[in-house]
C-alpha cells in the first residue's frame, strides 16, 4: 500500500542549510569551549546588588567557564534582612554555609483545562533552615529567604538553567529586597 501522505511530504519549495550549520556551529563551540576555565577564582567571581538582595555569582552563563548547565550564587543576608521575593519556571535549591532562618513559600495551584490559570497560596510555608541545611524549591513557587534577628547568613543557591534554554525562561520578581 503506498503512503498516503506522499504528496504532502513532497510539497513546498524552500531549502535551508540548518543542519551544515549546526554542524560549523558546533565545531567553533568546541574549540571556545577548550578555551574556558575549569576553575574560577574567588577574585573573579562578580558581584551583583539584585533585586534579590547582595550576591555573589559562582558559575553563571555569563561567566564563561566550561559549566553549560548550572547556575549558582551565594546570597548575604544582614540580620532579619529578607531577600526578593520571586519565582521561577526551574527547580533551586540552596546550601546554608553561615547562619540561620527561613524560607516563606507560596505553593502554586495551576490548571490547564482550557487555558494556563496560576494561582499561589494567600499564607505561605514556613520552613527554617541553619547551617548545613539543604532547602529545595519546586518550580515557579513563590519564595523569599529570611534571616534570623541576630544572624548573618551566607547561602549557596543553585539552579538549573537547561530550563531556561527549553524556553522556559519565567522570572517573575514579585517583590525587591529592600534597599535594591
Amino acid at each position: 500500500m503506498p503512503f498516503q501522505d506522499k504528496q504532502a511530504a513532497l510539497s513546498g519549495s524552500a531549502t535551508s542549510t540548518f543542519l551544515a550549520d549546526d554542524l560549523v556551529a558546533s565545531e567553533q563551540f568546541r574549540a571556545e569551549y577548550a578555551t574556558r576555565s575549569n576553575v574560577v577564582k574567588a577574585a573573579d567571581m562578580p558581584w551583583e546588588r539584585s533585586p534579590d538582595g547582595l550576591i555573589k555569582h559562582l558559575v553563571h552563563k555569563k561567566m564563561q567557564t566550561r559549566e553549560c548547565c548550572i547556575e549558582a550564587y551565594m546570597q548575604f543576608l544582614k540580620d532579619g534582612e529578607r531577600s526578593g521575593k520571586h519565582r521561577h519556571m526551574w527547580e533551586e535549591l540552596f546550601f546554608v554555609v553561615e547562619g540561620s532562618g527561613y524560607d516563606l513559600h507560596w505553593d502554586l495551584k495551576w490548571d490547564c483545562l482550557e487555558a494556563f490559570e496560576w494561582q499561589w497560596a494567600e499564607t505561605p510555608k514556613k520552613f527554617e533552615w541553619t547551617r548545613g541545611d539543604y532547602v529545595y524549591i519546586p518550580p515557579f513557587t513563590l519564595h523569599q529567604h529570611v534571616a534570623n534577628p541576630g544572624e548573618e547568613c551566607r547561602i549557596i543557591v543553585m539552579s538549573n538553567r537547561i530550563v531556561k534554554d527549553m524556553g522556559f525562561d519565567w522570572y517573575d520578581q514579585v517583590e525587591r529586597a529592600a534597599g535594591f
